[in-house]
C-alpha cells in the first residue's frame, strides 16, 4: 500500500507541498465538514513538515468557538456553514498557528443535514494570509455534485481546499 488516500488527492497535497515549500510559506488547515482529510493528505507527503504548521478539526460550533475564535454571534447570526463563518475559522487558524496562510472549510456532507437554502452538498471555503489585512480574506460557497455521497463531497471539497493553500 502506498498511500491511504486516493491518488489525486495525494498528488494535489504534493503539489501543495512543493509549491509552498519553494515560497517559504508555512500553512494552517481549519477543517469541519471534510474532518481531517485535508491535514491527512497533506501530512501523507514526505516532507511536509517543511510546510505544515497546523491542522484543527473544528467539528462542532462549540470547537469552532474555541479553538478558532469564532465567535458565538456570528455562528448564530449567520449559521456554522456560512462565508461569515469559514472567513472567521480561516483567520483564527492563522492567528492560532502563526502560519503564513490559512485554509478554512465548513459544509454539509450528507446524507442528511441539507435544506432548501443550503443543500447537502453546500461547502464554503476561506483563505486568510499573514501578509494581507482580515478584509483581504478570501471566502466563497460551493455546491458540489451529491451523486457520489458523503465520501465524494468531501473529497471534492478537499481538493478544492487544496487548490486554495497553493501559493
Amino acid at each position: 500500500m502506498t498511500s491511504l488516500l486516493p491518488e489525486k488527492l495525494t498528488a494535489k497535497a504534493r503539489e501543495v507541498v512543493d509549491a509552498n515549500r519553494a515560497a517559504g510559506r508555512r500553512i494552517a488547515v481549519a477543517e469541519s465538514c471534510t474532518g481531517g482529510l485535508v491535514c491527512a493528505a497533506i501530512t501523507e507527503v514526505p516532507g511536509s513538515s517543511d510546510v505544515f504548521e497546523s491542522g484543527f478539526v473544528t467539528y462542532s460550533n462549540q470547537a469552532k468557538m474555541d479553538r478558532l475564535r469564532v465567535n458565538s454571534d456570528v455562528i448564530d447570526t449567520f449559521g456554522s456553514v456560512s462565508v461569515a463563518t469559514a472567513w472567521a475559522m480561516a483567520q483564527g487558524a492563522l492567528e492560532t498557528s502563526g502560519a503564513d496562510v490559512a485554509v478554512a472549510i465548513t459544509g454539509i456532507a450528507g446524507p442528511d443535514g441539507g435544506s432548501a437554502s443550503k443543500p447537502v452538498g453546500t461547502v464554503v471555503f476561506a483563505r486568510a494570509t499573514a501578509k494581507d489585512g482580515p478584509d483581504d480574506v478570501i471566502a466563497d460557497s460551493k455546491l458540489f455534485d451529491a451523486a457520489d455521497g458523503r465520501s465524494g463531497i468531501r473529497l471534492q471539497a478537499a481538493l478544492c481546499a487544496l487548490e486554495l493553500l497553493m501559493p
